[in-house]
């Protein structure tokens, strides 16, 4: 976390500013305990990619020209003091695990899966596929997986009844004849993806594009890539920081009592 530097202070600015930062600092930690405890929850889920808080810094000028002006500056500084900027989800690809299952397939390198959902077109590392009652490569949620649209309507793969291959292109044979092709995207860097349920990732339209070199590994599948050492670690880290500036505002609330008892009296 980025700490602000904070510009000098007249004297009784002090206990107001510092509450403020105080709570400010607060509500960050707590947005961060939520990013810290989603990822914990998806620990065990196939092909989740975590989140990491990013916070704002905050550099104000240290000698102003006027009062006014510390006024100003003061005020903008207590007010973005330790705010949570956003998340970014970290591209780390997880392990991939051998299951054995035909219709398992992990991605090798950078790359996503295109699904077809109730929502729109959404993309997943998440390969554990199945065929439905219908003969359609699906989700376990139900979800079309999308290929090729010249090999099969709107995209969707037939898979024939019998033993599956897929090579490492995304191609999809059964007893040597090609059903289809998986299809496999990527994203340009710093292309904003939004976490959804099930592993699915929504983009801005039109920014996927098609891997030029897609790698698929049959009876694989791509494990979460949270490491729960580190994520406990930054979970009890993000808590003491929370408890610390819970004690902090407790101690600038009794100041308050105090001026509003004494100083306030003499007035």
């Amino acid at each position: 976390m980025a700490i602000g530097l904070l510009p000098i202070q007249p004297q009784g600015a002090n206990v107001d500013s510092g509450f403020y930062a105080a709570c400010a600092g607060l509500k960050a930690q707590s947005q961060a305990l939520e990013v810290v405890a989603h990822n914990l929850a998806n620990l065990n889920t196939a092909g989740f990619h975590g989140d990491q808080a990013t916070f704002q810094s905050l550099l104000a000028v240290s000698r102003p020209a006027a009062p006014n002006v510390l006024s100003n500056v003061l005020n903008s500084a207590t007010n973005n003091f330790g705010v949570l900027e956003g998340t970014h989800m970290d591209m780390t690809a997880g392990n991939l695990e051998t299951t054995g299952n035909p219709l398992d397939v992990g991605v090798e390198g950078s790359g996503f899966f295109v699904i077809e959902t109730a929502r729109g077109t959404r993309y997943t590392r998440n390969g554990s596929f199945q065929v439905s009652s219908s003969g359609v490569l699906v989700t376990k949620a139900g979800d079309p997986v999308l290929g090729d649209p010249a090999l099969g309507a709107k995209g969707v793969i037939n898979v024939p009844a019998g033993p599956v291959s897929i090579a490492s292109d995304g191609t999809l044979s059964v007893k040597g004849a090609v059903a289809g092709s998986i299809g496999l995207v990527e994203f340009a860097p710093g292309t904003k993806l939004t976490t959804e349920g099930e592993s699915l990732l929504a983009a801005p339209e039109a920014s996927a594009k098609p891997s030029t070199k897609p790698a698929l590994r049959q009876g694989v599948i791509e494990t979460s890539n949270v490491n729960s050492i580190s994520s406990v670690v930054t979970l009890i880290g993000v808590q003491r920081q929370a408890e610390m500036l819970q004690r902090a505002m407790t101690l600038f609330d009794n100041e308050f009592n105090r001026i509003a008892s004494t100083d306030l009296a003499k007035v």
